[in-house]
């Protein structure tokens, strides 16, 4: 199943080049200064509404000229009339304001889950009088304008949102020298950025690990006077993929140039179980991880040798830099990944698509470093974020901030339980998550350890709290509740 979207093209009649392209509505505000302090840039993209199903068949609605050779995707199912005009009263305009309509391009998403994929009906018309007012909600774009402002990107500049690259972009970039094979679904956004996702060993509510694959179809000779830590034409982050879809993974591996780089973001089974594939199909590829995330990596799954990093180098791949960032608080060896062209940050699983990602106290999970790597992030004002579990997301300053706010409110609740006179460590998982399943409380109970830890270091914990009570309580919680891995959902 899917749910499914449709997304307008309308050309400029003065201007064939030109489309129009609508400035998307922000998350709402957090009410807080702290918070609110962090904005996004402009973002701009194709007008899109949700496509319903049509539940009434009296009247034929809107003409879309190719819709019935369509051998994809059937409009006569939904309610397209309800839609297009939700989309054009977004604009300040009509129908009748447009000519002939066409269905341009039918786009199924990749499962990123946890929910169900959202599909594209991209259909295309003429706005027959493009001078009209549009009060500075909409403008009209060319594909080499939006492909400056995606790929020669200025700190805090507007943004090209994925619905154009979908449509209009992708398509009109030379051909890479290399191609996935045609099975696989996945979302190019920004350009030359692949992302993939594939069933992995993590946990609910993912299903899939994000493989991450940069190979720029446009070659860059800018590349300053950087040094970097290892060259290629290709770079892969995080092959994690199950056993059973090794030989997809392998299919990849061929496809791509052989002088290819690989990144590890941690260590997790779910980001690594792929590793031995890349070592079989390519012996020759540089490997780059953090010393303490190669320590816990079995020889089984990479037993070459590899290039250790720890933050700020810099990465050459297909002319294009990448910086390494070392974003510690999920592991102690956490790092990330920004493309500098599309400032586009790769940040494993320091957040993820759907809920907050919990910290792997077992391998150096510490909260102070989670809240550091999240400012640290803020700061570099990313266009998107990619993570690891779940779709790229588009409001990046927004997203980290709910974030830090949810950490900080889960730090309030804990601390008023413990005033209330929790002690142990079942105590107050059992107080501040009692409206959660317990089957997630023991990957909650990570997370209320390091809580207690930052509370601690702040001297905020109440004079009658005992550490080491607390400490001696761990091992009978562990006896109570069955173990549970990282990611499990919002802790």
């Amino acid at each position: 199943m899917a749910t499914h979207n449709l997304a307008v093209i309308l050309k400029n009649q003065s201007n064939d080049a030109e489309f129009l392209l609508l400035k998307q509505t922000p998350p709402p505000k957090f009410s807080e200064d702290q918070y609110d302090s962090y904005v996004d840039s402009d973002l701009w993209d194709l007008p899109s509404t949700l496509l319903n199903l049509q539940h009434d068949h009296s009247h034929p609605g809107i003409v879309i000229q190719g819709a019935q050779s369509s051998h994809n995707i059937d409009l006569t199912k939904f309610d397209v009339q309800l839609a297009l005009t939700g989309v054009l009263e977004k604009l300040g305009l009509k129908v009748n304001d447009v000519g002939e309509w066409s269905l341009f391009k039918y786009v199924e998403e990749a499962e990123f889950g946890p929910g169900f994929p959202v599909n594209t009906v991209f259909i295309m018309g003429k706005l027959l009088d493009g001078n009209q007012n549009c009060q500075g909600l909409w403008k009209w774009m060319s594909t080499e304008s939006c492909l400056t402002w995606l790929l020669e990107v200025k700190p805090c500049s507007d943004r090209v949102g994925p619905l154009v690259v979908l449509a209009l972009i992708n398509d009109s970039l030379q051909s890479a020298a290399w191609t996935l094979p045609p099975m696989l679904r996945y979302q190019e956004y920004p350009p030359g950025v692949v992302i993939l996702p594939m069933r992995s060993k993590t946990r609910k509510p993912f299903l899939t690990t994000n493989l991450v694959i940069f190979a720029p179809k446009q070659v860059s000779d800018t590349v300053g006077d950087c040094s970097f830590v290892a060259h290629g034409d290709a770079l892969i982050v995080d092959p994690g993929c199950r056993h059973e879809y090794h030989e997809e993974l392998k299919q990849i591996v061929a496809c791509l140039p052989e002088k290819l780089i690989v990144f590890v973001t941690h260590h997790h089974l779910d980001h690594v179980e792929g590793l031995s594939i890349i070592q079989k199909c390519n012996p020759n590829a540089t490997l780059l991880a953090h010393e303490n995330t190669m320590r816990r990596i079995g020889k089984g799954d990479w037993s070459l040798g590899y290039t250790s990093v720890s933050g700020e180098e810099d990465i050459l791949v297909g002319g294009h830099r990448l910086t390494v960032i070392f974003a510690p608080g999920h592991t102690d060896s956490h790092m990330a990944l920004l493309d500098v062209s599309t400032n586009s940050l790769i940040v494993g699983d320091h957040c993820v698509g759907q809920g907050s990602a919990a910290l792997d106290i077992t391998s150096g999970g510490n909260m102070t470093e989670y809240f550091q790597t999240s400012y640290k992030f803020l700061e570099l004002s990313p266009h998107t974020l990619i993570p690891m579990h779940g779709r790229v997301n588009l409001w990046p300053k927004n997203m980290l901030c709910g974030y830090l706010k949810n950490r900080r409110n889960r730090e309030e609740s804990i601390l008023k339980a413990i005033e209330n006179g929790a002690e142990t460590l079942f105590d107050i998982v059992a107080n501040v998550y009692s409206g959660v399943d317990c089957s997630l409380w023991t990957a909650a109970a990570s997370n209320v350890r390091l809580h207690v830890d930052h509370l601690d270091q702040q001297k905020k914990l109440p004079k009658g709290f005992s550490m080491e009570n607390f400490i001696d309580s761990l091992v009978a919680f562990e006896s109570l509740v069955v173990a549970f891995e990282p990611n499990s959902g919002e802790l």
